[in-house]
């Protein structure tokens, strides 16, 4: 069939030019010891391998047992037993490419071929970025901004559920408002210096973050009855800035506000060591920010105890009493703090405790977690790991790409996608444990979920954020803005998380359909958990966007409260995700919010959320898939009609508060949602819009230096009086020295008929009359100085009944104009606002025997506008 490679397989003797190459490259760089002449030849290599399995063979030259082996195979014998089953299918399946890439007529590695060595005529999908993974330890170390301070010790808390509902705490109305003392009478156990300054910047990161020593910043214990607790939050998330005694178990706590910012204190997470079991604790947070806050309705503070976990395997659980959240008794002029303060009874004498504003997930927990799903043998084969792209930070943020292999190209044109995501606000842990209750059943073997993963491919980022989840951040990055309001954004390189977020999904809409998009929040004011979505104005797609989150609620009832969902895009909120990727083309476009408290729902009324019951939302996500594609439209219609239903009972509600009559059964639907529904807005994040700090701080300088330049080329600028006063002193002294030697000069007549030559003339003589006059002047200054008043205004009179004089002497048919009003002639100019020189010569000598005058036919007295 091919004549060619039939005659090049005869000629046996003749060298390969790339068997050549490659003996030369790898004896270069001491790879191959073999003589050449041990090589065997292209016939023989097929019997090779079939006789004397000891022989690798790679490329299209063999290796016998003098030669040094393929360094993967070396590298898999030297590998211990314990190495992942991912990584020694991987190494068997490079072995098996070779083997069958032994041909001198194939050489490339990228051809995929089938169980019986045949050529199929595709090219090989991508190794993994990550696809040789290490069991023991996380992807990547966190890299941190260089002024930061980070302990070396390795966290981790177990997860638990509390076997018990873990009720909200019902407030007495007796509950102590510890007064705020500060410094002033307390003493400072804990200061946390290594912190960013106020109006500073995001320059570099290191792993380990700053270089040096760690200090300890705790206070040093006296001796074994000393009771102080040490404090400690120079880890992955922690937050806490200052710790003051202010009693003997009394702790007045500062939180470190988002780095770069002087804002956004809402999440905490520090650590507590030297605890005693008999005492009643009281901390008081004294610098968050927001007016309105769970704590108010119940919700408890977060406690891990260390021997708690150690010995009774108990994890994290609802702990405090005494609980209050109200405003600050101290004012700095600028914003308003609020205080959350409880009291505590620690479970152990010498016991590590920790207190957290929510079940912390850190970047670590995620790659620690990416790591075991890839070292699956089974979720690795439909679960693809990339990296989306590097943070401002250097830190990777990961994208998954979900779905089963498709057995034809059109099966794999027409699956839908759905893209989630999560952590773009680094203190809303809540949306990791969403997201990692949708991974843990998307990438189980349910027939749900592999009926899921046939439909749909699923782009997940898991951590959008993930500089601002490893510095304890509650809202920005490390650029001090909030991401969520930048999804338009052109800065690359400031903001690379959600530009490389847009332009993946962007890319995707071109390939196929986004089903859904969603992003995982938290919320610090409304318990249960919600969807924020778009409305649509489309009357073919009218109301479609709520059959998603109604469904969501029929399906989690006890969790998702459909009420508190909005649908109004509000101006403030054009640049979060949702709205940007629903203008994109994704009508499903939404925002989940799910409450830092508990339910207020069903049988888990009045009850604290736990991790179990965010990652069951996870679950419920993508039941809520099945039910929303599912062929048979009847749930589709049935929810769509009493969504319907729903509507007409809010406007008629809404009609009712107005006072309005309301007829329903005409064009009702034409009623804009937007009236109806109230606005969403209410958090902060608008603060933290605008440019990244580097680029401020750059605009900053650049104005300052045109402020410095424009300093140096213009003078201050003078008041009206100052500039009239200036020009009329100029004017008299002008006019006091041409009265005392006026020479007379021919031609005054053919100089007064050309005006600005004229003028400059007289500029001239007046000058040289000044230069040649000036004794005489300065002894009318002196007489000045000795109490001879000179009253200006006969002063003009008599410099003007002079220079009349001389005038119609020499000219007498010459009209001298004296009239006060300001001339109108475009050619004389006001003297220019600056104090005289009398010591040199202002002005260009004339030329010798030019016809010249040295007076002013009339004075003008100029008064700026």
């Amino acid at each position: 069939m091919f004549p060619a490679l039939e005659t090049e397989l005869k000629q046996e003797a003749l060298p390969d030019p790339y068997e050549d190459f490659m003996y030369h490259h790898l004896q270069y760089y001491g790879y191959f010891k073999a003589q050449r002449g041990s090589l065997p030849n292209s016939a023989t290599h097929q019997h090779v391998w079939k006789n004397n399995p000891r022989y690798l063979v790679s490329g299209s030259f063999g290796e016998r047992e003098d030669v040094i082996p393929d360094p993967l195979q070396k590298e898999k014998l030297l590998w211990p037993t314990c190495l992942s089953s991912a990584v020694h299918r991987q190494l068997d399946a490079v072995s098996r490419d070779s083997l069958m890439l032994a041909s001198p007529l194939l050489k490339s590695r990228q051809l995929l071929h089938d169980e019986f060595g045949e050529v199929n005529p595709c090219l090989r999908e991508p190794r993994d970025l990550f696809a040789a993974f290490s069991s023991s330890g996380p992807l990547q170390a966190p890299r941190w901004p260089i002024e930061c301070e980070v302990i070396k010790e390795n966290l981790h808390h177990i997860e638990w559920v509390p076997p018990q509902p873990e009720y909200f705490y019902q407030p007495t109305g007796n509950e102590k408002l510890p007064e705020i003392v500060g410094e002033d009478k307390g003493t400072v156990v804990y200061q946390l210096d290594s912190v960013p300054t106020e109006g500073s910047y995001f320059t570099s990161s290191r792993v380990g973050g700053k270089r040096g020593i760690i200090r300890e910043l705790a206070v040093t214990l006296q001796g074994p009855e000393d009771n102080t607790l040490l404090f400690e939050s120079r880890f992955e998330s922690g937050n806490l800035q200052k710790a003051v005694r202010v009693d003997t178990y009394e702790y007045e706590l500062t939180l470190r506000t988002d780095l770069y910012t002087n804002k956004h204190t809402q999440w905490f997470y520090f650590r507590v060591q030297n605890t005693r079991k008999d005492a009643t604790y009281r901390f008081t947070i004294v610098n968050l920010l927001k007016p309105k806050s769970l704590y108010t309705i119940g919700m408890k503070p977060l406690m891990y105890s260390q021997l708690d976990a150690s010995t009774h395997n108990i994890g994290w659980r609802r702990e405090g009493n005494e609980i209050r959240y109200y405003k600050n008794n101290r004012d700095n002029g600028q914003q308003l703090f609020y205080c959350l303060t409880w009291t505590i009874q620690f479970p152990h004498d010498q016991d590590t405790c920790f207190f957290a504003h929510f079940y912390p997930y850190t970047y670590t927990d995620l790659q620690c977690y990416l790591l075991s799903v890839m070292n699956n043998p089974v979720q690795s084969q439909f679960c693809k790991l990339r990296t989306l792209c590097r943070s401002l930070g250097g830190n990777t943020v990961y994208l998954l790409t979900i779905t089963n292999p498709a057995r034809t190209p059109q099966e794999a044109a027409a699956k839908k996608a759905v893209v989630l995501s999560a952590r773009v606000h680094p203190g809303e842990s809540n949306g990791s444990w969403i997201m990692k209750g949708f991974l843990d059943f998307i990438l189980s073997n349910s027939p749900d979920a592999q009926l899921l993963r046939d439909i749909f491919v699923f782009k997940v980022v898991p951590m959008l954020n993930p500089d601002g989840v490893i510095v304890g951040n509650y809202r920005c990055s490390l650029a001090g803005r909030d991401l969520n309001r930048h999804y338009k954004t052109i800065l690359k390189e400031s903001f690379p998380c959600i530009w490389y977020t847009r332009n993946m999904i962007k890319r995707l809409l071109e390939e196929r359909e986004v089903l859904l998009y969603c992003d995982f929040h938290g919320h610090s004011r409304k318990n249960n958990i919600f969807l924020y979505g778009c409305g649509s104005s489309d009357r073919k797609h009218w109301l479609h966007e709520r059959v998603f989150p109604l469904m969501l609620s029929k399906n989690a009832p006890d969790k998702f409260s459909f009420h508190s969902c909005n649908f109004k895009v509000q101006k403030c909120k054009e640049g979060t995700g949702r709205v940007v990727m629903w203008r994109m083309g994704i009508l499903n476009s939404y925002t989940m919010e799910s409450t830092f408290g508990g339910s207020t729902l069903g049988n888990k009324r009045d009850t604290h959320f736990t991790t179990e019951d965010l990652k069951s939302l996870g679950y419920h996500v993508c039941d809520t898939l099945l039910d929303f594609c599912d062929p048979d439209r009847t749930k589709f219609m049935q929810c769509l009609a009493e969504l319907k239903e729903l509507l007409q009972q809010e406007i008629r509600k809404k009609f009712n508060e107005l006072g309005q009559d309301t007829d329903l059964e005409g064009s009702w639907s034409d009623i804009s949602l937007s009236d109806i529904e109230s606005s969403t807005s209410g958090s902060d994040s608008s603060l933290s819009d605008g440019l990244p700090l580097h680029l401020l701080n750059i605009a900053h300088e650049v104005n300052q230096k045109k402020k410095m330049y424009k300093k140096k080329k213009k003078k201050p600028l003078q008041t009206r009086k100052q500039r009239n006063e200036q020009y009329q002193k100029n004017n008299l002294m002008r006019e006091l020295k041409l009265t005392e030697d006026v020479p007379e000069r021919a031609g005054f007549a053919s100089t007064l008929q050309k005006q600005p030559t004229f003028f400059r003339n007289s500029e001239n003589a007046s000058s040289s009359t000044m230069r040649n006059d000036k004794p005489r002047l300065n002894e009318v200054l002196r007489g000045r100085d000795k109490g001879t008043s000179l009253d200006p205004s006969k002063m003009a009179s008599l410099i003007l009944t002079k220079n009349t004089e001389r005038m119609q002497t020499e000219k007498p048919g010459f009209t001298v104009s004296c009239s006060p009003k300001r001339s109108t002639n475009p050619s004389q100019e006001p003297v220019p606002d600056r104090k005289p020189n009398w010591s040199r010569n202002r002005y260009p000598a004339t030329k010798r025997g030019r016809a010249t005058m040295t007076v002013y036919p009339s004075l003008h007295i100029y008064t700026y506008p």
